[in-house]
């Protein structure tokens, strides 16, 4: 490998299921060295934070001698996951973590309490889900009094990780505007924590880190860790911020994320205030905005459904009036937390790929439903969508979705965009430019274009009807 042009940065992103880390040339965003680790996840969707530190820990040493080259470092991390920490930086507790839903009870309890949907969104620019941290909190002071009593500090998954990387674990912490405006009490229209809210779920402000501005460093690193001591760590980000800067986004470019969750984003000029709860108002890792909706059920769903009857993902088959609702884990959006699958209009006549497509109908569809409430009115409909996430190496769902949204769509080469946003955040400070600004400099976006179909309107007939028409059934407890 040619010896780097610029100097070297780390961008690192912690997700549900691993920490990967990569080491990247400032200069031209070549990968010169990578590392992955995996976490392990309970049975109700908790997570050790220590071990993702451990993982993070690995994810380095597998890059290698690169890592003591390095000038600057950042964090992305999971969106809304609740990390407790006791004096002494310890969790206090496994977090809970965003793709939990047991706190929908509390959410809904909080959503009549606090004013309804729209007083929410005007708030928090967002109506909360089950999984935003301010319903964790809720629940775990109602059904864990003895933890939340223990807890000195409050944190996101990568303020834990930025902390450790510092040294201010529990004293000291610092979050970013993009990640904080996914808990539930930090206020889109103030810019800063919502006091009312705050006081209502019975947690002290001095628990909660600071707030850094875009452009400013959390701090340094530590002694002892396999990274130079002293060099510049960044604020950090939520994943779906640091997907945006990886991206280097401009305003009316739409994303589609296709994971364990699925997503759909674009970087806009305005805040968002969506009573309908569709769209989260999020702030992105800059001074604009991130609207974004999310659903549960993705890829994971899909391939379930894929097992379940026996077929390779890829199997699917055209045609049928089958439609899946695959909310395995409940959903988000639409907002049906208690919600299970649903496999409606069957024939004698359905085939096994047909169902399958249907699967991918079902999961793409709520996702496409929201692409117009992200864009902004004056975004242009022929911008290709860029589709991102394990799922966007897949056939069957880069046609889904250009079937079932009549826009052409656009596969990014680039890998790993949450870790390359990282590392365009710490190049960007290191360099004293605009995250995004490099990604772009580094041509992230660039990658196959597929023209646009024809859109499937008998399919998003189909699934709208079966939606409206289970909806009582979805929405029991």
């Amino acid at each position: 490998m040619a010896a780097p042009e610029g100097p070297l940065v780390i961008g690192v992103d912690s997700s549900t299921q691993s920490a990967k880390a990569l080491v990247v040339d400032a200069a031209t965003g070549t990968v010169v060295a990578r590392g992955q680790a995996p976490h392990h996840l309970t049975p109700e969707h908790d997570s050790d934070p220590e071990q993702w530190w451990e993982a993070l820990g690995e994810a380095l040493r597998q890059c290698g001698e690169h890592v003591r080259r390095a000038s600057a470092v950042a964090v992305a991390g999971q969106q809304h996951g609740l990390v407790t920490l006791d004096a002494a930086g310890r969790p206090v507790r496994n977090a809970l973590l965003w793709n939990d839903t047991r706190s929908a009870p509390q959410r809904d309890r909080l959503l009549a309490e606090l004013g309804g949907a729209e007083a929410w969104a005007q708030r928090t620019g967002s109506v909360p889900a089950a999984s935003f941290t301010v319903t964790k909190w809720a629940w775990l002071r109602e059904n864990e009094p003895e933890a939340a009593a223990a807890t000195t500090a409050v944190r996101l998954p990568h303020d834990f990780l930025t902390g450790r990387l510092t040294g201010q674990e529990a004293v000291g912490g610092t979050t970013d505007r993009g990640d904080a405006s996914g808990t539930g009490w930090w206020s889109s229209a103030d810019e800063s924590y919502d006091v009312g809210i705050l006081e209502h779920v019975g947690l002290d402000p001095a628990l909660l880190p600071r707030v850094v501005p875009a452009g400013e460093a959390a701090g340094t690193v530590r002694s002892g860790l396999p990274l130079p001591e002293g060099i510049p760590v960044a604020a950090g980000t939520g994943d779906n911020m640091a997907g945006a800067l990886g991206l280097g986004l401009t305003p009316g470019r739409p994303v589609l994320s296709l994971g364990t969750s699925g997503t759909v984003y674009a970087v806009a000029r305005q805040r968002t205030t969506d009573p309908t709860g569709t769209v989260a108002g999020f702030a992105d890792a800059l001074g604009g905005w991130l609207p974004l909706a999310c659903t549960l059920n993705c890829t994971l769903a899909v391939d379930r459904i894929a097992a379940l009857l026996g077929r390779d993902r890829e199997a699917v088959e055209a045609g049928g009036s089958a439609v899946v609702l695959p909310f395995l884990d409940g959903e988000r959006t639409p907002d049906l937390p208690y919600a299970s699958g649903l496999l409606n209009g069957l024939r004698h006549d359905t085939t096994g790929g047909q169902i399958l497509q249907s699967a991918y109908d079902g999961a793409v569809f709520a996702l496409l439903q929201a692409l117009d409430r992200v864009l902004e009115e004056d975004a242009d409909p022929r911008e290709p969508i860029l589709l991102i996430g394990g799922g966007a190496r897949g056939t069957a769902w880069r046609e889904t979705v250009r079937r079932l949204s009549g826009r052409p769509v656009q596969v990014p080469r680039a890998q790993e965009l949450v870790a390359l946003g990282a590392a365009a955040q710490a190049a960007g400070l290191l360099l004293e430019k605009d995250p995004a600004a490099v990604a772009r400099d580094w041509d992230t976006a660039a990658g196959p274009a597929h023209p646009a179909l024809p859109r499937d309107e008998a399919a998003l007939e189909r699934i709208a009807k079966t939606l409206s028409d289970a909806a009582p059934l979805l929405r029991q407890r």
